[in-house]
């Protein structure tokens, strides 16, 4: 998002680790504020301690942190208490956190604390006009909604990713919207046929921004920005000013019959040979299209086509090696067919096939980095698929050979054993500073030395029965994280004493036990 630069700027952050170090800090940044703080630094203020817990997943039972905050700040009678119930009673970020702020700051008020003179204002925000440009092709968009408070204007500036079902992945607010909206007309006066300019109905960005937070909220580790966190519950409270928002588009799953219809559209349209490869490929763009964006399936950009691609490279779809050949005339075919589909303007429709015959040529040079990462010449594998298995296999225990470990980034060869481990601690920032103090001991130290043996396992096939565990995991749906916790308590329970800091079990039973589980 360009205008990034003119987000405002981010307040001091707390940095006790204990949640009532944490609360005692946030206390003594709200009494900083003074009588008169301009409004807008409250509501950031207010924000950024909520974004601080915004992804914190809650366990079953346990109270969320912001109802404890707000239990924390009733006990006290100050000024500060009373200026930070006032925010959550108005920014928090469920309507049970927002009800038990405003009862708790009515307690704090009837012990003699006056309510704060700009408590009223709080979200008191005019709704001015919303604006959305974006590339012609539909991946992405930038929606800037203008409100108002008196006479000075603040934008919501948000980025929309399309290819990932219209989720947010960037929020901020900026100081200027006129001069952001200047750099959005410019741009699309610079490039008319790549990048499209429209005045949206408030209703509309509505909906655009309520549906793409919630998308967003719902991922596990979602692909968003340092300032999303930040802006979240500010912008929450912002685009309930809004109209009340358009019904969101109604979505319908294709039907088998659907799919198979739209891949013979393609075949029948003469821009690609009727083979079994091509219509692999073409019902592939179908399904995949579906699965990411199922409001609009056939929508072609290059970014979706990047994320397909990724999607292939990473191994989430099964590829005859008979058909490695036919990928890109059957993407490129696909490219234009889609293309005049959707109506592309000419230059749009060049700008599409240049992108999609790049990232063809990364893609090849990307496999074939891979075979010089993952195996060092030794193994003296030559069946094609028997190399490709083994590759999923070894890319499946060792996703990626970059890591940062403290404040070091790394690039790493995972055949190298010592190099491998490092993969592994890579994974888990969260054991980082008691590695480095060598604090780290007990049932931790031993679920990473045990996944660091089950990833060796996997990197040799030895035994075979962890990858055909891994194997038949996946086709239910788990998860790698599921998959390694489950493969670590199999092996835990296997492990019998055999010295200090030394692991030992039975080899027939641990094959017996993973062939067991399902």
């Amino acid at each position: 998002m360009s205008p990034v630069s003119r987000a405002r700027k981010k307040a001091a952050q707390p940095s006790t680790p204990s949640v009532t170090g944490l609360f005692k800090d946030v206390l003594r940044d709200f009494s900083t504020l003074g009588a008169e703080p301009d409004v807008l630094d409250v509501e950031l203020l207010t924000s950024e301690v909520l974004g601080q817990w915004w992804d914190l997943e809650i366990e079953e039972g346990e109270q969320p942190l912001g109802l404890e905050l707000i239990a924390f700040a009733e006990r006290k009678i100050t000024p500060a208490a009373a200026a930070l119930l006032a925010g959550l009673r108005v920014f928090a970020e469920t309507e049970e956190e927002r009800e038990a702020a405003a009862a708790a700051l009515g307690t704090v008020l009837g012990r003699g604390i006056p309510e704060p003179e700009w408590a009223g204002d709080l979200a008191a925000v005019t709704v001015g006009d919303c604006w959305r440009t974006g590339d012609v092709f539909g991946d992405e968009s930038s929606l800037l909604c203008v409100f108002s408070r008196g006479d000075v204007e603040h934008g919501l500036l948000a980025l929309v990713d399309f290819t990932e079902g219209g989720r947010i992945r960037d929020v901020v607010v900026v100081d200027k919207p006129h001069d952001v909206l200047a750099e959005m007309r410019q741009q699309a006066a610079d490039d008319p046929e790549l990048v499209t300019l429209e005045r949206v109905l408030p209703e509309r960005a509505h909906q655009l921004l309520a549906d793409g937070l919630a998308a967003t909220d719902v991922v596990e580790e979602p692909d968003v920005s340092e300032d999303y966190a930040r802006f979240h519950a500010l912008a929450l409270a912002w685009i309930r000013a809004l109209p009340a928002p358009e019904p969101s588009p109604e979505i319908t799953e294709w039907p088998e019959q659907v799919r198979e219809e739209v891949v013979a559209d393609f075949i029948g349209s003469g821009l690609v040979e009727d083979t079994e490869a091509t219509r692999f490929y073409a019902r592939l763009l179908v399904d995949y299209g579906c699965e990411t964006e199922p409001g609009s399936p056939l929508r072609v950009g290059p970014e979706k086509l990047a994320r397909f691609l990724e999607s292939l490279l990473d191994g989430e779809f099964e590829v005859d090696e008979a058909y490695e050949d036919a990928l890109e005339p059957a993407l490129l075919g696909w490219v234009t067919w889609a293309a005049d589909r959707a109506g592309l303007p000419e230059g749009a429709r060049v700008a599409l096939l240049e992108s999609a015959t790049e990232f063809l040529e990364e893609f090849s040079q990307e496999e074939d980095s891979a075979l010089d990462v993952y195996f060092d010449g030794s193994e003296g594998i030559e069946d094609p698929a028997e190399l490709a298995e083994a590759l999923e296999r070894r890319m499946f225990a060792v996703p990626t050979v970059y890591t940062e470990i403290g404040d070091e980034e790394l690039e790493l060869e995972p055949a190298d054993p010592d190099q491998r481990r490092l993969l592994v601690i890579g994974e888990h920032p969260e054991y980082h500073e008691a590695l480095a103090e060598e604090t780290f001991d007990g049932e931790p130290r031993m679920r990473l030395a045990l996944k660091t043996t089950i990833v060796d396992q996997l990197w040799a096939d030895e035994p075979a029965e962890v990858w055909q565990a891994v194997r038949r995991l996946s086709e239910t749906g788990q998860e790698r994280d599921e998959i390694f916790d489950r493969l670590i308590d199999v092996l835990s329970a296997q492990l019998s004493e055999a010295g200090e800091h030394e692991m030992d079990y039975d080899l027939d039973d641990y094959r017996k036990a993973l062939g067991e589980l399902a």
